[in-house]
């Protein structure tokens, strides 16, 4: 980790003061609402910064609020310089923030990319952002913040973190914007780690958090979003699965329909993905859809849209945030992608894992994705698809 030393006016900008003043845009009420433990004057909480204007706004709200704010930047990718871009630079230099660099590439590589790499060589679908955020920014960059002083590490993810007074737990509810709300990737967090975590941005829109960066003057001074797998810079995972696995990728293989009847060629199960359509190569009236990934017999099942519709699924290391484990039914409403409607369905605790039966069918229900478990706007916990059952 290295302090970065600001530069002296690195932009042009109009306001006659060198740095930002923020106006109060939240009561203090609001903050200790959101925040589990009420603010000192002489805290320190350290921002994870991107370079996004979800990060951005988080460090503008906090120096209305606390005794000291740091910036921490964490480098990455295997393939990233071990210091900062300039645009971090500058962009700390303007919010009068230290800077801290935050060099995790090599237990990025070992926590993040490396399971994500087998996940697909067993023929699952994985999402790294559910990995990532416990094991990488909520332990490691979590330390590094403590190493610097700070008591907490904020974030720019639209969640809220409320305590619950009967018995102390920190309870993860979904962000008040329905469309930004990234709670789905947060199911993994324990209390020890939400014990030392802020989200400012839980209250608010995005609408409302892009406007309080026009108003502070620094609408033109961060990076548009990405939806993309932030390893990955070229956006294609397939030459990245076989850029990096190689010949431990199987090769082509039968794809077959729901009575066994070949159909077809595949050109690697690493392709596919519950649900797709295109790429598939059948010849038909009507679509063919992929219905499983076979990775013992190198198979690809495809059947009609309607096969694709199950009821039944297994899941496997469960994590519940602030209870203890069910020992019986439990209905619970269940997410099974980030842009998912979460559905009713009961909970049923087995040897193998958690039974979970929806009250109605889901589509592309996907081996390697993460189910989260919700009651109303909470989430309870949640853990990964093993196996799509009926």
């Amino acid at each position: 980790m290295r302090k970065h030393k600001s530069q002296t006016n690195p932009l042009n900008f109009n306001d006659t003061d060198s740095h930002i003043r923020f106006s109060r845009t939240a009561t203090s009420d609001q903050i200790r609402q959101l925040y589990p433990h009420k603010p000192k004057a002489n805290e320190t909480v350290a921002v994870a910064v991107s370079g996004g204007v979800d990060s951005m706004v988080t460090t503008l709200l906090l120096k209305e609020y606390v005794h000291k704010v740091l910036a921490l930047h964490m480098i990455l990718r295997p393939e990233d310089s071990p210091e900062p871009g300039e645009h971090i630079v500058q962009l700390a230099d303007r919010l009068n923030v230290p800077l801290h660099v935050v060099d995790l590439r090599r237990p990025f590589r070992q926590q993040v990319i490396r399971p994500f790499l087998e996940a697909y060589r067993r023929g699952k679908t994985p999402n790294p952002c559910v990995i990532c955020n416990p094991s990488i920014k909520f332990t490691l960059l979590q330390e590094e913040a403590v190493k610097l002083g700070a008591t907490t590490l904020a974030t720019g993810h639209y969640v809220r973190l409320l305590r619950d007074e009967s018995d102390g737990s920190l309870r993860l509810f979904r962000g008040r914007d329905r469309r930004k709300d990234q709670s789905y990737f947060l199911y993994r967090l324990g209390q020890e780690q939400l014990a030392r975590t802020f989200f400012p941005l839980g209250n608010y829109l995005k609408s409302e958090v892009r406007k309080l960066a026009t108003d502070a003057g620094m609408k033109e001074h961060y990076r548009p979003e990405s939806q993309e797998i932030c390893f990955i810079s070229d956006k294609d995972y397939r030459a990245f699965l076989e850029e990096h696995l190689g010949s431990d990728l199987p090769g082509p293989g039968p794809v077959v329909d729901l009575k066994g009847q070949k159909l077809g060629e595949h050109e690697g199960i690493h392709r596919y993905t519950i649900g797709q359509r295109r790429g598939l190569g059948i010849p038909s009236s009507a679509p063919y859809y992929v219905i499983g990934l076979e990775p013992d017999t190198n198979t690809i099942r495809v059947g009609r849209e309607s096969d694709l519709r199950r009821r039944e699924m297994l899941v496997t290391d469960v994590n519940w945030i602030a209870t203890s484990p069910p020992t019986s039914e439990l209905q619970v409403l269940v997410q099974i992608r980030s842009r998912h409607r979460e559905s009713p369905a009961l909970l049923k605790p087995t040897a193998g894992g958690t039974l979970v039966s929806f009250l109605e069918p889901q589509k592309a229900i996907t081996p390697g994705q993460s189910a989260v478990f919700y009651s109303e706007d909470e989430v309870l916990g949640g853990g990964f698809i093993e196996q799509v059952l009926s």
